[in-house]
């Protein structure tokens, strides 16, 4: 029996994904390529913009027209947001959603052994605990991610996420310490703790994020621990300065910022104001050597004016951000943001969005400048072009280097010597 499987939105869905295709290996079934056929086809969705449903629909129906007899799964956080608007699609035999993802082995199971349409949608509940999961890598991936923390309870005003995802839970230590030792064993000298609000991770457990950091910076032969994104103010500067003393920690932190007008941040409902981010970027500084700040921008939020606007876009040049991801607010149905009647029109949205590019794209090309004649330890990937492998540092930042395809995914020594394009070249020491 042969199954494939299409991943949209973030490393924990990718993450989730890699469980899912272990789980339906160990089961007897051969994972395939998207584009091939086969009996089965899942999509993992994201519903975090209206356009991530539409996305989902899709490919529903492309997978459908593709092999009519095969059966179509809908799963993850589209169905569990939205399971009215999911039951609708034709094309989706199989609709299960976030809350109980292994079940979607038993529902294709069930599917394919009587023929009809199987939903099972769980409702999250407010006492749920982790629930377990575990892979032994990320196929074509160089460095795994490991995903230690599910759920969201900040209820920005424009995020569905937390109905779709449900409480914060977090993956026992014990179970953190084993799937890495694992990840070691196959290879992997680097991997990224991954949450859909990763800084929230102990909260139920009476932990806190360092305690999975220190842990997993003690593995033995894991030579890199990096973050995924983080809510900033949940960052103290206790936690920095004990980071800071993890030799394998890496110095890349993906802080989440939205905007950088301090009227919009509390429209958002976020929990922090520029003046906070400002105080958690320099520490990170001050404590770490070459450290690397990114970060996403939303730009057009319901009620922002040209002046909000300004101020948001001179903050973000200010901060020095290494790479910032840039995109226009998307009205999302069910939250308190899509029922504002000053909604921004799509033409001032884009406008906005070039401008806050081109000043973000002039910070990233000041950070790669200032990598210039440092040597840095180079994790190297397996994609090759007129330049070389390419790898990352520490902090990230993207290096290309001439060198022999056995050193690929080793961590080697380069001297960076320039910058082209969206990347730094170096050299091999």
């Amino acid at each position: 029996m042969r199954i494939a499987f299409v991943t949209l939105g973030c490393k924990v869905n990718q993450y989730e994904t890699e469980n899912l295709m272990e789980l339906f290996l160990s089961d007897g079934f051969d994972v395939v390529d998207p584009r091939e056929e086969a009996d089965v086809y899942v999509v993992n969705s994201c519903t975090v913009t209206s356009s991530g449903d539409k996305k989902s629909r899709q490919i529903l129906r492309r997978l459908k027209k593709q092999n009519p007899v095969a059966k179509v799964a809908l799963t993850g956080c589209f169905p569990q947001a939205f399971p009215d608007a999911a039951v609708k699609i034709p094309e989706a035999d199989i609709i299960t959603g976030s809350y109980n993802r292994q079940g979607l082995l038993q529902a294709v199971k069930k599917a394919l052994a009587t023929g009809e349409r199987v939903i099972d949608i769980t409702p999250h509940q407010s006492k749920e605990r982790f629930e377990g999961m575990r892979v032994k890598g990320l196929r074509g991936r160089t460095r795994a991610y490991i995903k230690i923390e599910d759920g969201c309870e900040r209820y920005c005003s424009y995020c569905i996420i937390p109905t779709a995802r449900g409480p914060i839970r977090s993956k026992p230590l014990e179970d953190i310490r084993a799937e890495l030792i694992g990840l070691v064993q196959n290879g992997y000298q680097e991997v990224v703790l991954v949450g859909i609000n990763l800084s929230s991770y102990g909260k139920d457990l009476g932990l806190r994020l360092l305690d999975a950091v220190k842990l997993a910076c003690s593995i033995e032969g894991l030579k890199r621990v990096r973050l995924g994104s983080l809510e900033p103010e949940l960052l103290s500067d206790e936690d920095l300065t004990e980071m800071a003393k993890l030799p394998h920690f890496c110095p890349q932190f993906h802080l989440s910022l939205q905007s950088g007008c301090d009227k919009t941040l509390k429209a958002m409902n976020r929990h922090y104001d520029c003046a906070e981010y400002r105080r958690i970027v320099d520490k990170i500084r001050e404590v770490f050597e070459n450290p690397s700040i990114t970060t996403d921008v939303m730009v057009g939020f319901p009620g922002e004016t040209e002046e909000d606007f300004e101020q948001s876009v001179a903050f973000a040049g200010e901060i020095g951000l290494a790479k910032a991801h840039v995109f226009a607010y998307s009205r999302r149905e069910g939250t308190v943001a899509a029922r504002r009647s000053d909604q921004v029109p799509n033409f001032l949205k884009e406008e906005r969005s070039r401008r806050m590019i081109e000043v973000t794209n002039r910070t990233r090309e000041t950070f790669l400048r200032s990598q210039i004649g440092r040597v840095e330890e180079v994790l190297l990937e397996t994609t090759r072009d007129h330049l070389g492998y390419e790898g990352f540092t520490k902090n990230y930042t993207p290096v290309s280097v001439d060198c022999d395809s056995a050193l690929c995914g080793t961590v080697i020594n380069v001297k960076i010597t320039a910058v082209l394009g969206d990347r730094c070249v170096g050299v091999l020491i």
